[in-house]
């Protein structure tokens, strides 16, 4: 069996379509090797999306058997979250319509896990349970 662990950002100021662009990159790699490629990416959402993933690794390394080297990056998604309360801001539409300006949120999700780390606090135990 193996130990999961997430961190989630939520009403992250940007759009959901975005954050998935740059979470789609690191599915599936190791924790530093995902860590690695945020730090030099430029797109926007992965300066908040390398927060995320620091502090899914910070809570996985609370677990005694969890080693930081067996990190891998499980799942990642981020869904859309409510909308940014500004007023009434509006802006021309056509027809000389008035069509309000839309300032969106989501919810960031990063999920690591440990594939081994169950067996070994099974082996530390001598297998009893």
């Amino acid at each position: 069996m193996s130990f999961e662990t997430r961190a989630v950002h939520r009403n992250a100021r940007m759009g959901a379509y975005k954050a998935r662009r740059v979470l789609a990159l690191i599915r599936g790699q190791s924790a530093s090797a995902a860590l690695d490629e945020l730090r030099h990416e430029r797109h926007l959402a992965s300066r908040a999306i390398y927060k995320v993933l620091a502090s899914a690794v910070a809570n996985a390394l609370q677990n005694p058997t969890v080693r930081a080297n067996r990190l891998v990056v499980s799942k990642t998604f981020a869904q859309d979250g409510g909308l940014l309360p500004g007023g009434f801001r509006m802006r021309p539409g056509p027809q000389g319509r008035a069509m309000p300006i839309k300032k969106r949120t989501c919810h960031i999700h990063v999920h690591v896990m440990d594939p081994k780390a169950e067996a070994a606090a099974t082996e530390a135990t001598g297998g009893a349970e």
